[in-house]
């Protein structure tokens, strides 16, 4: 089928990576497998992180009049006339203003992936986002939740819970799960100590969560700077000064600033490194914790929201409060104690990856329920 696909926080082709566009990505490419046509809709960005109502205002009127422009081409233009709308990821910082007034007008399925609600927000800065959201949330046809953590407050809005359907995150695993150790060369490559177990971060480098997490991280490192260990870190951002001064208390040579990596470079890194690790802090599952696990490399990650969804505790790695330093710390000289345990739990990490987060599975999953929404809307 023709789908509209819609991201109101961050466009699929924005030039900044992160988590959020990774995800857009990969829906995308789930849509395009199962068969459909996909069309971005709109690069419209309706995210205000300021609690700007002014500015929450502007991107209204800007998105009323996007809305009755793409209404006018897809009437006028039946080759490009969409069959189903689709938006990623809306709450009340990047409410959808397009999605529910196109679909309205072309009598189509409205559906969401990945939708929040807070009961809190209805009377602070981003009242306006969160009653656009709410009201979106409502009229959906299907929302499609890679994050249970949200099933509560979105009940609170649609009432049935037929309507919500979880589908778990997922990744193009094969990249991840097919890559080769290659130590040599990016210890050359990067000057990293072959001798020491590599722990290794791949994180943007912004004010706010990311850097509370980095913050976290170097704290617990330094709790056990007795062991033997090499932190590898590939991001970067407008906080990455703040992330060198939190890391400069280490030993000299302890951590590796890699900076920002293309997406190819990333699976012979993890399939290289000893343990992935990231407090997680405020994360809604995280994208990397796939794609590490399904290079075969066991995680320590604070117990955050959607975070043991996509991390079996035990099993792929080892989950702690979250914020909890001193736990943080604990966990990862656990492992690094333990390089049989570590092995174990990379193999495990691999293979429940490749299992249950697969974009094949996902693209399966995602055309049943798409499918079914559009014959429901037919009946």
């Amino acid at each position: 089928m023709r789908i509209a696909f819609y991201a109101p926080l961050k466009p699929p082709d924005h030039p900044v990576p992160s988590g959020d566009r990774r995800v857009g990505r990969a829906l995308i490419a789930a849509l395009g497998r199962a068969g459909h046509e996909v069309r971005l809709a709109s690069r419209l960005r309706s995210w205000e992180g300021a609690g700007d109502a002014a500015r929450q205002r502007r991107i209204e009127r800007l998105g009323g009049r996007l809305a009755s422009r793409l209404i006018r081409r897809y009437q006028s233009e039946p080759r490009l006339r969409p069959e189903l709308w689709l938006t990623y990821h809306l709450y009340h910082k990047a409410p959808d203003w397009l999605g529910p007034a196109v679909a309205g007008a072309l009598a189509i399925p409205y559906v969401v992936v990945e939708a929040s609600s807070a009961r809190k927000q209805a009377s602070g800065r981003w009242a306006m986002g969160h009653a656009a959201s709410a009201a979106a949330i409502a009229r959906a046809d299907a929302l499609i939740n890679l994050n249970g953590d949200d099933r509560e407050g979105l009940l609170e809005l649609v009432g049935e819970p037929a309507r919500i359907t979880h589908l778990a995150p997922f990744i193009e695993t094969a990249a991840y799960r097919e890559a080769k150790p290659a130590r040599a060369r990016l210890a050359e490559r990067y000057g990293l100590d072959l001798a020491r177990p590599w722990l290794l971060a791949v994180a943007m480098m912004r004010e706010g969560a990311k850097l509370a997490s980095y913050r976290v991280l170097a704290e617990a490192l330094r709790l056990i700077d007795g062991f033997d260990w090499q932190l590898v870190i590939v991001g970067d951002g407008p906080a990455r000064g703040e992330v060198e001064a939190l890391l400069a208390p280490l030993a000299e040579g302890r951590a590796r600033l890699l900076g920002a990596l293309a997406a190819d470079a990333l699976p012979s890194l993890y399939a290289s490194a000893d343990l992935y690790l990231w407090p997680a802090i405020h994360e809604a599952f995280g994208m990397a914790f796939l794609e590490a696990q399904a290079a075969g490399l066991p995680v320590v990650a604070g117990r955050e929201r959607g975070v043991p969804e996509v991390v079996r505790e035990g099993e792929a790695g080892l989950l702690v409060p979250p914020s909890d330093v001193r736990a943080f710390a604990g966990a990862v000289a656990t492992l690094l104690a333990d390089p049989c345990r570590r092995r174990v739990m990379g193999a495990r990490a691999r293979a429940i990856t490749s299992a249950e987060a697969d974009i094949g599975a996902a693209a399966t999953r995602l055309d049943a329920i798409l499918r079914q929404v559009l014959l429901e809307r037919r009946a």
